[in-house]
This record gives C-alpha cells, structure tokens and sequence, in this order.
C-alpha cells in the first residue's frame, strides 16, 4: 500500500501541472483563465477578478528535441521568496520584470501546496495591507475557548468538548490516521471514513455556511457533519435543498469514490441527476457544474464505459473541435458543408465572408471543399501530408484524471486505450495516464491561411466578383490546387450545360421494316439486279446476306461520326490541332471529346480521346484500331 501511496502522490502532486494550478485559481478565488493572444495559444494569464492586474503569466511550450511539453509560470509572490523557499523549481521570472515576479518549473519536483501558498500570496498582495478573511458569515465577537479546553498538539485539529455526537460520528473520526499531511494521505483518509458512513442517516439539519477548499468529514465539526448527512439523507430521496457549496463537493466526492453506488454507471446516473436536481434548478453554485462536467468525462474514461457515453460530459467546445479536425483528416467521408465550416473553424471569419461565398454559398462551399480534398490527395513536402503540415502530428501530454477532486483508487489501474474519437486518445501504463491529441499550440494557421487565401483569389476573378484580392508571392504554391479544382469545375459545369438526350429504341424494328418496304417499292426489276430472284406469288423474297457480314466487321465505320466531328478525328490521326477548326466552328473541347469517344465506344470499349478541359489528345493505344476501322485513311478522300 506504501507503493500505492507513492505512485498516486506522484499523479496528485509531484507531477503538477498549469491546469490543477488554473482549477485551484478558479474554485477557491473563482479567478478564471484567460487566453489573450490568439497568436499564441500556449500563453494564458490569471487576473484579479477585482483590478484586472495579473497574478500569474502561465507558458506552455513544446520541446522538441526531449517531445515533452514545458510548463512554467510567472507568479506575482514577491522576488524574496526566492530566499525564503530554496526549492529547485523556485527561478527567477521568465518574462515578467519586477521584485514582485518568481518565476517556478513545472516537473516532478513541483510541490502542489507550496505553488498554491505562493498562488494565495499573489491574491492577498493586491488587497489592501490589512485584511479579514471571512469563512462564515457568523457575528464578529470575541472568542472565548471554556476553560477545560486544552490546546491540541501540533498538527493536530482544534476540538470544542462537544455532547450528543452519534458512536458512528465517533467511530469514523477513530478512523482517521495521521501518516502524514499529504493529499494522498487525506484522500485515502476519506475514503476509508466515507465507506463507513456509506448508509449512515441523520436528522439534525444545519443552516451556517461553510467553505473550504477539497472539503472533507475530517474539515467539519459536529453540527456540520451531523448537517451535511441530514442534508444527504434527504437529497438521496430527491429532495435537493440549498446547502454550502462545500457540502456540495463532499457528496461528489463520494459518487468519484462509488460511496452510496453500486456501480459505476449507478455513480454517473447519481451525478447527472445532482446536475439536474441541484444545479440546473438554481438550487446550488452553478460554478460547481463546470468540474461535474470535467469529472463525469474523467470518471467515464477511468471506468471504461462506451465512448458515446463519455462524450456527452465533453465539454462542447472541444468536442466540436475534434470534429472539425476529424472532417478535415478524413475529407472524403463529409460532405461540403461539413468541410467548410471546419475551414471557417480554423481560418477565421474571413473565409466565410468572401465574395464567393456571399454570391452562392453553396457553390462557393463546394469549390473550398473541393479546393481542400484535391490538395489533401496531391499535397506531399518533406514526407508530410497537408493535413499534417496544418496541424501537426498528435502528440502525447500528462493527463491527470480527477487530480483536482479527492479521489483515491485502491488499486494502481491497468494498462488500457482509450480512444474518444479519431483525434483524441487516452492511455494508461503503469498508474500514470496520457492524452494524445492535437493541440493548437502546434497548428501552422498561416499555411491553412495561405491555402485558402490563394484559392479565393483565384476563385473570385474567375467567377467575376469584384473585390478582388492581391497576389501573394508566399502564396503561390497554393495555385496548382485551386486551378485543378476549376478545372474540374468547369468539366461539371460543361456536362451539366448539354441537353440530355433520350432515344426510345422500342419502335426502331418497325421503323427499319418501313424503311425496307417504301425503298422496295421504288425500285425496278432491273434495280434489283439479280441479288433478288423473283419467288412464287405470295411468296416474300429472302433478303440477301450484306457482304460485310459474311467477311467480319466492317471495314470503314467512320459513318459513326457526322461531318461536323469527322474532321477532328483526322487531324489527330495526321498529328495535327484540331483546335482552329473547333474555334471556327465553336465546338467545346470536352463535349467534342464525349461525342467521339461515345462514337467509338462499342467497338473499342473505352475512351479514344482524352481531355484536360482546353486540348484534346488521342489515346496511342489505340491509333492501330483506329486506322483499321477507317480502312488507314485519315484524309476525307
């Protein structure tokens, strides 16, 4: 168990990290972080909620030489603390100027409780010199301890003598074991007294306040315990009355643990129905949602469920993240709409505002979505893929799950995968968790930018829209992508302009039979010649068998093709441009190459000519079939 205690010390503590210091900031000073610069994403500030001046710098920086992540801060604790606390990861500031500023590393050495004293020091230094910190809203008065109260030893709780305490209330407290001040060790503490109380019931309701930062049985007097389980008593049976944010934490803190459930689905059932019955209502601080949410995901991932059941605790705003990553790593699975608004996702608003949007969002949705799986399919520099070169590789960072809760596991958890979705995957080895994901930390917006810009300029002089756009030398590279998509925009928009043609086949043996009889009725006896033998009155004469089918396939079917397309035909055999001829007779290179081609179709049984949407090119496989079927000539004669 001392092992155990040591791996989940390092998880809790040792391994610290910017986030448990931004939710530290967040539940006790309900100071939030804030993203200032778009440009650079991995810098972040706490601010005083009061004056707005920053508390703390946070930096986040890949390495790539060591492929780990560098955390530091910038704390406004005061420089002299630097001689006060010789501790290893305690440094001068990294970008703040100033006595007031300490810089500290973020590593295994970082001690969780000293960065939040240091935290709590940055706070109080922006209020005034003197100041009261109030817990509860009690009456200010003296204080006055009875006389047999004897002081407790060092480290040890302050006790009032106290009457009518219940033996469970008794026992628990017996439970608690004083190894040491570590979070493990108080984590563990209220696991052990929180399985005791586990069924326990009161009826003795409490109505003070109560705050306290990570709240546990061992934090509460009596009156408060016998309140908080009076509280829990009746909120089991549905009935959510107001409490102390406090009391709040602490009956979380048992479903993260499986105290009162049966299972872990029965934990998460019990914690969506607090969210409804508690939060949603008004009844508590709807604050606290914010970590039921983080925590229903963790604790999902942590017990296996489904990942369709952990992504309805994801927070929105990253999931719909993943999705727009995961539309632009698998384009040829979404639809145009899909693909365009994750390119607006990543690109900003400026793309959705272009010109050739505006004239026909659908068609301009299409071109950029276009724009995006062509280049996707021919993109490929210095073995990367677009994709790649937009948004880097996923990369693996610390992940602590439930670090900011009181949570203990009895057992190290086994090694497993976890994949979210496409672009978010979690792995445990050894007791200690990973999240692999992509970051934006890493994503090259300008490339994305560059992509998109280029192929809108493009686009819009094409489609004649006026405000156009500069070139852009640094851009150039793009041209390629957005001039095949045209291209083949143009080829649809060709084939979509010809008139649809439908031939009804059923009457054509009749037609033929017609035909046969008005042409034998014009003709003479001496006409006929002796192809025909006069035959019995009433006797129809036998048709004579065509030369062309008694010796094969014929000879010249060149009459497949009228004279308006003949001549192209030749001109390709001859070597020649057939080019001068279509733009006199204004034929379109890709409706000419169709029309051939369908001619030639049934006895080749592919395509003669081919196309890029201005020149037309004849297939050399098959030139010799070509010139067997038009005898070897290649001139009208």
């Amino acid at each position: 168990m001392e092992h155990r205690e040591e791996i989940f010390f390092q998880q809790k503590g040792a391994l610290l990290e910017l986030a448990e210091l931004t939710a530290y900031a967040e539940e006790k000073f309900h100071i939030q972080e804030q993203h200032k610069w778009a440009d650079f994403p991995g810098f972040s500030v706490l601010s005083d909620p009061d004056t707005g001046k920053w508390l703390a710098l946070l930096m986040r920086q890949w390495d790539s030489d060591t492929g780990t992540e560098l955390q530091r801060c910038d704390i406004k604790c005061g420089r002299q603390i630097l001689s006060e606390m010789r501790e290893p990861y305690l440094t001068l500031p990294f970008r703040m100027k100033g006595m007031k500023w300490a810089g500290v590393i973020f590593d295994r050495r970082t001690k969780p409780e000293v960065i939040f004293r240091l935290f709590d020091r940055a706070v109080y230094s922006e209020k005034q010199s003197s100041f009261t910190i109030t817990l509860e809203n009690a009456p200010a008065g003296p204080s006055i301890l009875p006389a047999d109260t004897r002081l407790p030893a060092s480290g040890a709780p302050l006790s009032l003598p106290e009457e009518n305490v219940p033996g469970q209330i008794r026992d628990m407290r017996r439970l608690y074991e004083y190894r040491s001040n570590s979070f493990a060790q108080k984590c563990r503490n209220f696991y052990r007294q929180g399985r005791f109380m586990e069924n326990y019931e009161d009826n003795a309701p409490w109505s003070g306040t109560y705050r306290h930062y990570f709240p546990t049985y061992h934090d509460l007097n009596t009156r408060q315990l016998r309140g908080y389980f009076t509280w829990r008593t009746r909120l089991r049976k549905g009935d959510f009355q107001p409490a102390p944010a406090s009391f709040a934490y602490l009956y979380l803190y048992e479903l993260l643990n499986g105290i009162g459930t049966s299972s872990p689905e029965e934990s998460l059932r019990k914690m969506q129905e607090f969210q409804a019955g508690f939060l949603d209502s008004g009844t508590g601080d709807p604050d606290i949602g914010k970590n039921l949410r983080r925590w229903m995901l963790e604790y999902a991932v942590l017990h296996g469920m489904p990942p369709s059941r952990a992504r309805e605790y994801t927070n929105p705003a990253m999931m719909q993240r993943d999705a727009f990553l995961t539309a632009l790593k698998e384009p040829e699975t979404h639809t145009d709409e899909e693909l365009f608004s994750a390119l607006c996702a990543f690109a900003g608003r400026k793309l959705e505002q272009s010109p050739v949007i505006r004239k026909d969002r659908q068609r301009g949705a299409h071109l950029f979505a276009a724009l995006w799986r062509t280049a996707s399919g021919m993109y490929l520099q210095k073995g990367q893929s677009l994709f790649t070169a937009c948004f880097g590789e996923q990369k693996t960072f610390p992940w602590h799950p439930l670090a900011n809760a009181v949570y203990w596991e009895e057992h190290i958890h086994a090694d497993t995968d976890y994949a979210l979705n496409a672009c978010r995957v979690y792995h445990c080895r050894g007791g200690f968790w990973l999240e692999e994901r992509y970051d934006p930390l890493y994503f090259d917006r300008k490339r994305l930018q560059g992509l998109l810009r280029e192929a809108d300029r493009r686009f819009r002089r094409h489609l004649k829209t006026d405000h156009y756009l500069r070139e852009n030398p640094g851009e150039a590279w793009a041209a390629p992508y957005a001039e095949a998509v045209l291209s083949a925009w143009m080829q649809e928009e060709a084939r979509a302009a010809r008139p649809a043609v439908s031939i009804d086949f059923s009457g054509l043996e009749q037609i033929r039979r017609d035909a046969g009889a008005t042409r034998d009725s014009l003709l003479t006896e001496s006409e006929l010649g002796e192809s025909f033998q006069r035959e019995p009155e009433g006797q129809r004469p036998e048709a004579p068998v065509p030369e062309e089918e008694a010796s094969g396939p014929p000879s010249d079917v060149s009459g497949l093709l009228d004279d308006l397309h003949r001549p192209i035909l030749l001109a390709l055999l001859r070597g020649e441009s057939p080019e001068p001829y279509m733009q006199s007779h204004h034929l379109m290179p890709s409706v000419a190459a169709d029309t051939i081609n369908e001619a030639f179709f049934e006895e080749t049984g592919d395509s003669i000519l081919a196309c890029d949407g201005q020149t037309l090119t004849l297939v050399e496989d098959y030139r010799e079939d070509i010139l067997k079927i038009l005898g070897g000539k290649t001139d009208e004669g």
